[in-house]
C-alpha cells in the first residue's frame, strides 16, 4: 500500500518508525526529509563509478556492478545500524526518484519480515512539496516583524519570546547567519534547499491562527535566498521596532560580535568591500579603531556610519506600518526579559 504524500504535511505525519535516505552522503548532506537518517546504498565514489559505467559501457554492467554493490552495502546496513530493529519496526525508505536504489533496499527489509515502503517519486516528491508551501502559494500565517537598527537584540528578543509563548520564526538560526555584514556562524550555512526544509518545517509547526513574530531582515540572509511566499508575507507584515541608545547598540554589538572583532585580519577582508560605499577614510578609520583594540568604539562607528544609514535607506523604500515602538535604554539580558514580556503582553492587544 503507497501513500501518496500530497502535502508538505503528510511528510512530517508519515506513521512510520524511521525514514531512510538510502542516496549517497553528498545527496543527502544538500537535502533531505526532516528526520531522516542516511543509509546509502551508494557512497558518492561508488555512485560516480556506476554512472560512468552506464555512459561509457553498457546500462547492463553497471546495473549489474550496482547491484553488487548495493546489495554488500545494505548487509552491512543490516548487521549495523538496524541489527537491533525487532519485527514491528516499520521504515519508509526513498532515493532521488523513487527508483531503483529505494526499491531495492524496501524489497529485501520486506523479504526479511519488516512492512517496509518507499515514497512514489523519492525525493523529487518531497522537494516539489517544499517548493508549493514556499514558492506557489502563499503563507496562512499571520506575521509581525521585529525590526529596528543593528545591535538592538532583536535576535536574543526571538528567543526571550518563544518563553513567553510567542509563535516566533527564527531566520537567522536556520540560515545559519546572524544576516549581517559581520554574519558568518562557525558551521557555515546550510545549503539553499536544506534551509527551505527547515523552514517549512518550522512554519508547519506554527498554528496560522496566532500570530508570528519574524526578525526583519533583507531578502538574502548571507548567501541564501529567503523564498518568495515568505518574502512576500514579510513586505506586507507590520512591525514591532525596537530602539536603544547608540552606546548601548555598541556594547551590545561587541560582546555578539567578540570572535570576529577579536581578529582584526580577518575583519579588514570583511569590511573591505564597504570601501566603495562608504569611503577608504572611513574604512581605514575603522581598521585603526580593530588594530588598536577598541571593539565598543569600533561597533559605535559601525553602527553610525554603515549600518544606520542602511537601515534607514531601506525603511524609507519599504515604509513598513509600525504597530508600536520599544525604547529600552539598555540591552542587558535582564532587561531584555522586561523587554519580551513587555512586546508579549502587546501582542495581545492588537489584532493583525
Amino acid at each position: 500500500m503507497h501513500h501518496m504524500y500530497p502535502t508538505f504535511k503528510s511528510f512530517m505525519d508519515n506513521g512510520f518508525d524511521t525514514v531512510i535516505d538510502v542516496r549517497s552522503p553528498a545527496e543527502f548532506a544538500e537535502d533531505h526529509i526532516p528526520g531522516a537518517i542516511n543509509l546509502p546504498v551508494l557512497d558518492n565514489a561508488e555512485r560516480a563509478r556506476v554512472g560512468t559505467i552506464y555512459r561509457r559501457v553498457s546500462p547492463f554492467r553497471a546495473r549489474k556492478l550496482g547491484a553488487a554493490l548495493v546489495f554488500r552495502n545494505a548487509a552491512a546496513h543490516i548487521e549495523g545500524p538496524l541489527a537491533d530493529k525487532d519485527g514491528a519496526w516499520r521504515p519508509l525508505v526513498y532515493c532521488w526518484r523513487g527508483g531503483q536504489r529505494s526499491g531495492t533496499f524496501a524489497w529485501l527489509l520486506s523479504e526479511i519480515g519488516w512492512r517496509a515502503e518507499t515514497i512514489p517519486g523519492g525525493y523529487k516528491t518531497y522537494r516539489r512539496r517544499v517548493a508549493e508551501c514556499l514558492y506557489d502559494t502563499p503563507l496562512p500565517h499571520r506575521l509581525l516583524q521585529l525590526g529596528g537598527y543593528t545591535g538592538t537584540a532583536k535576535t536574543q528578543l526571538l528567543g526571550k519570546l518563544a518563553g513567553f509563548d510567542v509563535q516566533t520564526l527564527d531566520l537567522e538560526g536556520l540560515a545559519g547567519h546572524r544576516g549581517s555584514l559581520l554574519g558568518d556562524m562557525p558551521g557555515g550555512q546550510p545549503s539553499q534547499k536544506a534551509f527551505e526544509s527547515a523552514l517549512a518545517l518550522s512554519l508547519a509547526r506554527l498554528d496560522p491562527s496566532r500570530p508570528v513574530i519574524v526578525e526583519a531582515e533583507s531578502s538574502k540572509i548571507g548567501a541564501l535566498n529567503l523564498p518568495p511566499s515568505l518574502w512576500e508575507a514579510m513586505k506586507s507584515a507590520p512591525w514591532f521596532e525596537i530602539t536603544a541608545p547608540i552606546e548601548a547598540r555598541a556594547r551590545y554589538l561587541a560582546d555578539a560580535y567578540d570572535d570576529i572583532l577579536s581578529d582584526p585580519k580577518s575583519l579588514q577582508e570583511k569590511l573591505a568591500p564597504l570601501r566603495a560605499f562608504r569611503g577608504h577614510d572611513t574604512v581605514d578609520r575603522w581598521n585603526a579603531l580593530s588594530a588598536s583594540g577598541a571593539h565598543v568604539e569600533l561597533c559605535k562607528a559601525l553602527a553610525a556610519e554603515h549600518y544606520d544609514p542602511a537601515y534607514d535607506k531601506s525603511m524609507q523604500s519599504s515604509h513598513p506600518q509600525i504597530l508600536q515602538r520599544f525604547a529600552t535604554a539598555d540591552l542587558s539580558d535582564s532587561a531584555l526579559d522586561v523587554l519580551a514580556e513587555r512586546i508579549a503582553v502587546a501582542l495581545q492587544t492588537i489584532s493583525i
